[in-house]
């Protein structure tokens, strides 16, 4: 994850209900919140936190951990621990920070990755650090991102993390910040990457009044199809032993696609543009000299194939949009994601496995290699499509109260393919028309952006809140700007910092274009450059 930004932070009171002069008086003190009744939930403790005080849990996964430095420049705020049960077996714990000093009356609420299971501190502290009263929750059960095991034989958990627990965390963090504020949140924004980017559509199509703007990243919103996606990679790569692809083999994988895609563009800098523009013949890769680490064999090429095209059904119909090429090597690509350490260690395999055999089958010993593609995704439909597909082209709603929506992808995401975001974003404009989709719709591509960030494209451009307060280069300040002030966001500039670290400096800039515009080169001038680029029309 990219590192944050160390900021200056003004002295506030220590003393739970003391405020500075830019916040509202409040209406009762911290620790009083303990005591406040919320239907259908229970505040389990309140208490102030002095600056740059608040210690993490330990063990605390990475990506959700952030730079530990960030806690330290985090003003005095209010801490409060409660939890929601909408049903008997329900049980969302959720955490709502709120700054004493100089809130900026608003609210945000924060997504998970994965099958969620634990509260997302980074973005809480992120979100605290820039003035806003925030929350996040683990939608109901405690586990790791990757574990589904809590979902088994209980169907009321999955609602709770399908949907049901994003919008009780919003319901009792916004009755909360009203009783200590003594005033709502003047706006309320949402955004999340991954299922944290489903989440985002899932409050956009079935709680419309949640939130004002809603930023959804690489969205794992068609979820059965996804995971049956997963599953029918899973069984490409590993049902015949031969047809393994090993990481190694990776970077001559990388080297291929880009000396057959990468100058299409009028720049060769290891970007593929538009991958859809890209024609790679696997077959190229053929072993003409014995198996190596710079070639494919035969049956490796079949399976290749298959991540590229995606699974269909018996009668050609496809299941879910394959992955596309490009940037298949590096720390967050293919190895992560699909091919793994070895046979069947990949996320998506964790991922894939995990949803059938707890959510789907619910068979703790469920072996995918015995499954029919198919009938496995007609099974999942049924029993999960209506709790977790988050794919209603319908948002007139969420459009009549004034919402704002941005959606964003990696072009070479291996986890999700960019391909279904652009699917999602076109149903949309199918069904409530180009012109009325683009009055409170974005969708914007990242070219060589892999899983929500990570990649050799420029990945940082303000999706997770920090960064620049310019919103021609911070994506959820120009959600804010549209919101709040009726400016409809054009480009933004998105940067890549030398080893992630902002702190060493912008080793590229590109404009991310509205689709279905693309950054083209004007063919002239430095190509690290944004300044250089201009959005043309590109292919939907």
């Amino acid at each position: 994850m990219r590192k944050m930004l160390t900021v200056v932070i003004i002295a506030v009171f220590a003393a739970c209900g003391a405020f500075g002069q830019n916040a509202p008086p409040a209406a009762r003190s911290c620790e009083a919140l303990a005591q406040l009744e919320v239907p259908g939930a229970k505040v389990a403790s309140a208490q102030t936190v002095a600056a740059g005080t608040f210690t993490p849990p330990a063990n605390m996964p990475a990506w959700m951990l952030g730079d530990p430095s960030l806690y330290k420049t985090i003003g005095t705020f209010c801490r409060i621990v409660g939890d929601a049960t909408p049903s008997a077996d329900s049980d969302i714990k959720i955490e709502i920070w709120l700054p004493l000093d100089g809130w900026n009356g608003k609210f945000q609420g924060q997504g998970n990755g994965g099958f969620a299971g634990e509260i997302y501190y980074r973005g809480l502290a992120v979100a605290v650090h820039e003035g806003y009263a925030t929350a996040s929750t683990n939608t109901g059960h405690s586990a790791g991102g990757t574990d589904a095991s809590w979902a088994l034989g209980h169907p009321e958990k999955v609602t709770d993390f399908g949907y049901r627990g994003i919008h009780e965390m919003t319901r009792v963090a916004k009755t909360v910040a009203e009783a200590f504020y003594g005033k709502n949140p003047q706006h309320s924004y949402f955004a999340g990457c991954s299922n944290g980017g489903r989440q985002a559509l899932m409050e956009a199509q079935r709680y419309p009044e949640d939130y004002d703007g809603i930023l959804a990243g690489a969205p794992a919103n068609f979820w059965t199809h996804l995971l049956t996606k997963a599953l029918a990679d899973s069984q490409a790569t590993t049902l015949d032993p031969g047809s393994y692809i090993p990481s190694s083999k990776l970077p001559a994988l990388a080297r291929a696609v880009n000396a057959a895609c990468d100058a299409q563009d009028g720049v060769a800098d290891g970007i593929v543009n538009d991958p859809r523009q890209c024609h790679f013949d696997p077959a190229t890769l053929l072993c003409k000299a014995g198996d190596s680490e710079t070639c494919l064999t035969a049956p490796q090429i079949v399976a290749l194939k298959k991540l590229y095209d995606g699974p269909h059904d018996a009668k050609g119909n496809l299941i879910f949009p394959g992955y596309l090429p490009g940037a298949e090597e590096g720390p967050g690509g293919w190895g992560t994601w699909i091919t793994g350490m070895g046979p069947g260690k990949s996320l998506m395999f964790a991922f894939g496995t995990g949803y059938f055999s707890n959510m789907v089958y619910e068979k703790a010993d469920w072996n995918y290699k015995g499954a029919n593609v198919e009938a496995a995704l007609n099974v999942a439909e049924e029993k999960t499509a209506a709790k977790l597909n988050a794919t209603d082209a319908n948002l007139e709603a969420f459009k009549a109260r004034g919402g704002k929506l941005i959606l964003y992808h990696g072009w070479n995401d291996p986890a999700i393919s960019a391909a279904n975001t652009i699917n999602y974003y076109n149903s949309v404009s199918t069904r409530m028309g180009p012109k009325t989709t683009e009055a409170f719709v974005r969708l914007y591509m990242a070219p060589g952006v892999q899983h929500c960030g990570g990649g050799p494209g420029p990945d940082s451009f303000g999706a997770g809140g920090a960064g620049s307060k310019d919103p021609q280069h911070n994506m959820a300040l120009a959600l804010e700007q549209w919101v709040e002030k009726g400016t409809a966001p054009s480009a933004i500039i998105a940067t890549k910092y030398a080893d992630g670290d902002p702190a060493k400096g912008a080793k590229m800039t590109r404009p991310l274009c509205p689709y279905p515009q693309v950054a083209k080169y004007k063919g002239s001038g430095d190509p690290n450059d944004a300044g250089n680029f201009v959005c043309a029309s590109g292919t939907n």
